[in-house]
């Protein structure tokens, strides 16, 4: 059984992905059923989601998202490389305007799920907000806040010791291996 930390260490922002793997509704279900359980800023509990293992559904979805932005030689996943499913996390203005950062928990917490269960993802913040809401007939009151892309991955992501004064952006060698930089440990604890 993997540990906490193998698997957030499994959890990369994956971007490619075989497309042919089917991910059920049940599944998306159960990531959010884990979601739910995640801490909440007063116990709010304002966010809402959006489940989508429907191909046409999910192709609309990918048109709005932009994918990479390091990668400027690169539009995003081809078709076949692109996401079985996807949850879009919502904010329900009646009940907080400001989530704080119940997303970012929520979206880490579905992604730690899906790695779990042998998939992959990449949470999205890039999205053409207002055509996304209304191609998806997103409710008034409902505000996008993150897209989490999910499927069975099809790239490797290795993680890479960001030298002082190194470069952060990820990139790609010839072997379309997706590299991660990031900064030492005793960089990050300051006392």
């Amino acid at each position: 059984m993997d540990t906490v930390r193998d698997l957030v260490v499994k959890n990369r922002s994956y971007r490619r992905f075989d497309e042919s793997h089917v991910i059920s509704r049940e599944e998306l279900v159960e990531l959010i059923s884990l979601a739910r359980c995640t801490a909440s800023a007063g116990n709010r509990q304002p966010l809402k989601y959006i489940l989508s293992a429907d191909p046409k559904t999910n192709d609309l979805i990918f048109s709005c998202l932009a994918w990479a932005a390091y990668l400027d030689d690169w539009d995003g996943p081809a078709p076949g490389e692109r996401p079985s499913a996807y949850i879009t996390i919502l904010l329900d203005e009646t009940i907080s305007k400001d989530p704080l950062c119940d997303d970012g928990i929520v979206a880490q917490t579905i992604l730690l799920g899906a790695v779990e269960k042998g998939l992959g993802g990449c949470i999205i913040a890039s999205i053409q907000r207002e055509r996304l809401a209304r191609d998806l007939e997103i409710p008034e009151g409902l505000k996008i806040r993150l897209v989490v892309c999910l499927g069975k991955p099809s790239e490797e992501a290795v993680l890479e010791d960001l030298e002082p004064g190194g470069d952060i952006r990820y990139w790609r060698d010839e072997k379309c291996i997706h590299h991660v930089p990031k900064r030492k440990l005793d960089e990050l604890i300051v006392q």
